[in-house]
This record gives C-alpha cells, structure tokens and sequence, in this order.
C-alpha cells in the first residue's frame, strides 16, 4: 500500500531511513492520468523507491476560475498509485508549503516571459517556487516531467542548474490519447463536442503549414490562440478551447 504523507516532519524521518537508497520523484497536481502514470512507472523501474507529490498549487494559477475548477480525483488517483506500486504519495495542504504565506518567490527573468509565461503573468513563479519547496523537501535523486510541458520543464532545468540542485530532471515523452490528444487533467474539462474540437490543435501543429497559417486556420476555426512559436526543433502552442486552455507542442 502507498503510504500517505501530509507533514514534512513525517517525511523527514522517513527520508533519514531511507538515504542510502535511490529515490525517484513525480509532483502533480493529482487528477492522474495515462501521462502521469508514464512519469511514474520510469521512476519505478528507476529507482528503489518512488514518491508522487499530490498539491494543487495555488500560485500558479493566474485565474482564481481556473484553480476552482481543476479536476480532483483523490480516491481515483489513489488507486492508480497503489497499482504502480508507488512507496509513498506526499499529500501536503496549503499552509505546509506555504508556511511564509508566499512572501518568498523563485522568479526567472528571460524565458519564463514568453509562450506561456507571456499570457499567464506569474505562473512560472509560482511553479519554479513550489517545485524548488518540494525538492527540498523530499530531495530525490531523479525528478520526472513530461514534455507537453516543455518550458516547465526547461525552466526546472535551468533552476536545478542555476542553483546548484544534485538532482536529476528526466525528460519523458508526450502520452496521447489514441485520436492524438495530448493527455492533460484539463481534458476532463472539456464537453463530448469541445472534445471533438480540440483534435484540430495537434492535426494543425504536426502538419507543413508555417506557424503563421496554423495560427489564423485555428483563429478561423474559432480557437481563440494565445500563440504559435518554434524552438529546439519543436513547434509550441498554446490555446482555449471555450473556457479550457490547452498547451501542445511537436517535434519538427
């Protein structure tokens, strides 16, 4: 059975029983799906013992709408963790993170102000800050992160170089639905038809057209489209389907 942790006192004197041992780590904001469950199972056969971190981040969140009404599923993702045979979830509330209130940030000042970080003013903040929290909390050898969020995870990369960290950041390929959405807890949002919708977005990312035309075909569409870049040989974008924005990026 995964054994739930929710104070980091507890997690301490389980980390000084288990130093000598490899630990992988997976941080989520929980409402797990196939995605999450790839992280997961490399860390497993990675490491001698796994922790996944359930924490629905409020400084992320530059939309109070958006964090009201992230997925949560915490009977269901218990489950899934318990299937991967995972050693321990960290399932801490707001004030164990955030015992200074978020008077102190982590802040990056060139590449987290553009693509998302252009239209979501803060976000990358809030997520350097929690990310540097829990690992220094759990203080893993290796750290898991998908590729559909490809800033998030160059930003973290930067930071545990920037700052010195001993860990780890293994990079894992994009989980896609079998129409070709990519996986994301935001789906869940999404209605039968605006499900239906969204597969515009990859089809449009993966084909020849330049970034200009797949930006005004989605326009035309009627995405509305925070933006379409190209960088390290993928092209990224990022847009709303109604209410629910979604993030993507392809290899070119």
């Amino acid at each position: 059975m995964t054994r739930i942790i929710k104070k980091i006192s507890e997690w301490r004197k389980v980390r000084n029983e288990t130093e000598n041992k490899s630990i992988g780590f997976v941080p989520t904001m929980g409402a797990l799906h196939r995605g999450h469950e790839s992280l997961i199972e490399k860390s497993v056969s990675d490491n001698e013992i796994t922790v996944v971190s359930i924490f629905v981040n409020p400084t992320q969140f530059n939309d109070p709408d958006d964090l009201q009404n992230y997925p949560r599923a915490f009977e269901k993702d218990y489950e899934i963790l318990n299937s991967h045979n995972v050693d321990y979830l960290f399932f801490p509330d707001y004030g164990e993170i955030y015992n200074d209130n978020y008077r102190y940030k982590l802040s990056e000042s060139e590449f987290s102000k553009i693509l998302c970080g252009k239209f979501r003013p803060g976000h990358f903040d809030g997520v350097l800050t929690v990310v540097m929290k829990l690992f220094n909390i759990i203080k893993p050898h290796k750290a898991y992160f998908g590729e559909k969020d490809y800033q998030q995870l160059k930003l973290i990369e930067g930071m545990c170089k920037a700052f010195f960290m001993d860990i780890e950041i293994i990079q894992c390929p994009i989980v896609r639905d079998v129409d070709g959405l990519a996986l994301s807890s935001r789906n869940k949002l999404l209605s039968e038809e605006e499900r239906k919708f969204a597969l515009n977005f990859p089809r449009l990312l993966k084909s020849d057209k330049s970034k200009e035309e797949i930006f005004r075909e989605l326009e035309n569409l009627g995405f509305k489209v925070d933006y379409i870049e190209e960088m390290d040989g993928r092209r990224l974008g990022a847009v709303y389907v109604g209410n629910v924005r979604l993030i993507d990026n392809v290899k070119i």
